[in-house]
């Protein structure tokens, strides 16, 4: 079974990370997708404030489709989900947490993690129907945080740490309770060549797919 027929939890178990876009063209979508999925990743992000975002995920859903999940990230009205499905992206990525947005992606048959910041904010997402949970911005949920709320959320809740994610915060993070990792600028930036990227990517995997101390399943 191919990631594009598996479901987000399995594609993240694999691997746990999602690569974050953030600023890609059209233009780098077959070099730095083609190094993201080489190096083990499976689920890929192009947020819809980089340039031309619908035809870059239109690329890579064409060329990597049958190996990796491609979403949209900063994904901030039920409009832009129809947009983003037709496209080929098969997740929503939001910053907030709008149960519209999270209607219309389920609507739309795709997968949903909004933003979220609080217990509160998460439960309310949960109960929305979300599939995971977006932690925004982890900078401000360290991984004692995410030890509290993993301590109150339902277990099979789908938490993903996103922002300020390095490899030197995944163990901590992994060993609180994240099921999975957000990695944005210190994975891709404008610019970052596809060989530099592939390295990164290669490295970051290496330290994601460590489950040691932390949680055995996505």
């Amino acid at each position: 079974m191919t990631p594009s027929v598996q479901d987000l939890r399995t594609s993240l178990q694999d691997c746990p990370l999602i690569a974050i876009l953030r600023g890609i063209t059209p233009d780098e979508a077959s070099s730095i997708g083609g190094a993201l999925v080489d190096a083990g990743i499976r689920v890929i992000e192009v947020p819809l404030n980089s340039p031309q975002p619908l035809e870059t995920i239109a690329r890579l859903a064409r060329v990597f489709g049958n190996d990796a999940i491609i979403g949209a990230g900063t994904v901030m009205t039920a409009a832009d989900v129809q947009r983003v499905a037709d496209a080929g992206g098969r997740l929503i990525v939001m910053p907030h947490s709008d149960p519209d947005v999270i209607m219309a992606a389920h609507s739309a048959g795709l997968w949903v993690t909004p933003g979220i910041a609080t217990p509160t904010e998460a439960f309310a997402a949960l109960r929305a129907g979300a599939d995971g949970l977006k932690l925004f911005p982890a900078e401000m949920i360290t991984p004692a945080v995410v030890k509290a709320m993993r301590a109150v959320l339902p277990k099979d809740a789908l938490l993903v740490p996103v922002g300020g994610v390095t490899a030197s915060n995944i163990p901590a993070y992994r060993t609180a309770g994240a099921n999975a990792f957000g990695i944005g600028s210190s994975l891709y930036s404008p610019g970052r060549s596809a060989t530099d990227v592939a390295r990164i990517a290669r490295d970051l995997v290496a330290v994601a797919k460590v489950r040691g101390a932390g949680r055995e399943k996505v």
